[in-house]
């Protein structure tokens, strides 16, 4: 399920940047309620289709999708709206952010995924959390992980290049998408693939097997970044200390139809 800053987007001139207090609330925030709502549609959409495969994939792309346009317009002024640890590796490559506040920012999206899932499992009658039931490793699947997160970072750097205004809409376009052309169903966000090891509904994915996407997540954004920045002439910038104006990201994930 899936949305990733890469990406650039231009700071008002006139509005105090937002502290990394701040910036932390909001990437946890932003990131338990993308948690929410990926793994809510599944299991409330599997239940309303009777585990149809079809109708819920269909379901999860046309609400992901949606929930991801709301949350990165929402929060993308704040803390320029990650809610993706490779989104956030991205920025960091390219100068957007110091390590402290990579760190940091990591951290409030793996809490943020934590209690996502929590939030959506109580929703649905169901224990806060349970591992993940369903395999989801090999080759084919790693190198769909890889190559819609290269492609996510590409998208977020191109379209913050050039059309930064319309990176929200981008970039949610993009992971709906990947919900249907990828075998894997487009997760490209390790914070989403670590919810998925929380959750014993349509949306999990075996404990053991989360590792293996998270690797190939970090690689695709590991290759886009300079490719892209290159592709597109975007200068890495010097880091930025903790209260000057960061440029606002996208990045997102997406969901993995269960097998």
């Amino acid at each position: 399920m899936a949305t990733v800053s890469h990406l650039r987007t231009a700071a008002s001139a006139t509005s105090a940047a937002p502290s990394l207090a701040r910036r932390i609330v909001a990437e946890g925030l932003g990131t338990a309620l993308l948690i929410a709502v990926v793994i809510g549609t599944g299991i409330h959409a599997s239940r309303l289709s009777s585990g149809d495969a079809a109708w819920t994939l269909l379901a999860q792309s046309l609400a992901g999708g949606a929930g991801l346009l709301a949350l990165l317009t929402v929060f993308a002024p704040v803390s320029g709206a990650h809610l993706n640890p490779a989104v956030t590796l991205s920025v960091l490559l390219r100068g957007g952010l110091r390590g402290h506040e990579a760190l940091a920012y990591l951290a409030a999206q793996a809490a943020g995924a934590t209690l996502g899932v929590a939030a959506a499992h109580v929703m649905f009658g169901m224990a806060t959390w349970a591992p993940g039931m369903h395999t989801a490793t090999g080759p084919a699947l790693w190198w769909s992980e890889a190559l819609a997160t290269f492609g996510l970072i590409g998208v977020g750097i191109a379209c913050g290049r050039h059309a930064p205004k319309q990176l929200p809409l981008v970039v949610a376009a993009y992971i709906a998408a990947g919900y249907w052309f990828t075998s894997s169903s487009s997760l490209a966000n390790p914070a989403l693939a670590f919810a998925c090891a929380l959750t014993d509904g349509p949306s999990g994915i075996r404990p053991g097997d989360v590792p293996g996407y998270m690797l190939a997540q970090l690689a695709g954004a590991l290759l886009a970044t300079p490719l892209f920045s290159w592709l597109m002439g975007v200068e890495a910038a010097p880091a930025q200390a903790s209260n000057a104006p960061i440029a606002p990201a996208q990045a997102v994930p997406m969901h993995r139809q269960p097998s």
